[in-house]
């Protein structure tokens, strides 16, 4: 049975956090702005910018007084507070105010992931080893868990799993399909977008479907996941746009960090760290939950590869 689109794509409108009913810590904020700046409205980005940027000068300010310094309306700043999961603007200021305080006492190490064409191979690897580390902490700080539960109990229970995902996220919906595969569950990765909607239309209740994709919008991955939605299995999403429209044919959504792009590092392979670290939440997740059948599963996979990692 087809369910409502509507519904749906309304509750994740409400952003990430608002299924677990719990505002974010005031460490999480600065990465929750740059996981929900791309999908917010320009005059919303101004005050979540601001916010990020000034967390001690923004604390200080009433809702008026940050609606002004950011030239929009006092109930933007109060859409961006909730956005960001607060319930109001009062909460917002208190997590900037701890913020603040985490900041004057450790700041995080003055270094940038932009590469020069020139740059020595040591800055390469400092600047991208920082990197990663930003995005797996963005990441991690921005997952809402009730939903990854969520996501974690219904692979548990699923008769087969079928995860999309093209080029870079191609390689990570394979990754998570030979986890699943040593622990003895029913999983196929697809990257033809011919295949994966073929079989995507033989899913049913009971069923799980995964789409990856970075941007949200990536019509191949789209595509197959609305057909597993239309005939009942249960959806997920793993994206860096909460909003995008991968979302509206998605039980549950698992965010993950909005990639820094550059020149000579693309949104595609920066991305596909914060959807590995979700990759692996959920086969730990679902391993966990199965260890009885789950361990003898993967010493049977250790014992059958052994011979190959003889000298």
């Amino acid at each position: 049975m087809t369910r409502d689109v509507k519904e749906i794509f309304a509750r994740e409108r409400g952003g990430p956090s608002g299924a677990s009913g719990a505002p974010p810590a005031p460490a999480a904020l600065a990465a929750k702005v740059r996981t929900l700046g791309p999908s917010m409205t320009r005059s919303m980005r101004r005050v979540a910018e601001a916010v990020a940027g000034d967390p001690a000068g923004c604390a200080a300010l009433t809702v008026t007084g940050l609606a002004e310094l950011t030239g929009t309306s006092e109930a933007t700043v109060v859409r961006t507070a909730r956005l960001l999961g607060y319930p109001g603007y009062r909460d917002l200021r208190l997590a900037l105010a701890g913020l603040a305080a985490q900041q004057q006492s450790g700041r995080a190490p003055a270094i940038t992931t932009d590469i020069a064409v020139d740059d020595p191979i040591a800055d390469v690897v400092a600047k991208l080893a920082y990197d990663e580390q930003q995005t797996l902490a963005d990441t991690a700080a921005g997952l809402d868990t009730v939903q990854l539960g969520a996501a974690v109990t219904a692979l548990t229970a699923a008769r087969r799993t079928d995860v999309y995902g093209v080029g870079a996220s191609g390689l990570v919906a394979q990754d998570l399909t030979q986890k699943l595969l040593r622990i003895g569950l029913m999983a196929h990765a697809h990257s033809d977008p011919h295949l994966a909607v073929t079989n995507a239309v033989q899913l049913r209740p009971g069923d799980v479907a995964i789409a990856i994709t970075h941007s949200g919008s990536t019509g191949d991955v789209i595509e197959p996941l609305r057909a597993a939605f239309e005939r009942g299995a249960t959806t997920v999403a793993i994206t860096g746009r909460p909003n995008g429209p991968v979302t509206q044919y998605a039980d549950h959504v698992l965010t993950t960090s909005t990639a820094r792009e550059s020149e000579l590092r693309p949104a595609a392979m920066s991305s596909r760290t914060g959807q590995l670290l979700v990759v692996d939440c959920l086969f730990v997740g679902v391993a966990q939950r199965t260890y009885e059948k789950a361990a003898p599963a993967l010493s049977a996979s250790y014992e059958a590869l052994a011979h190959r990692h003889r000298s």
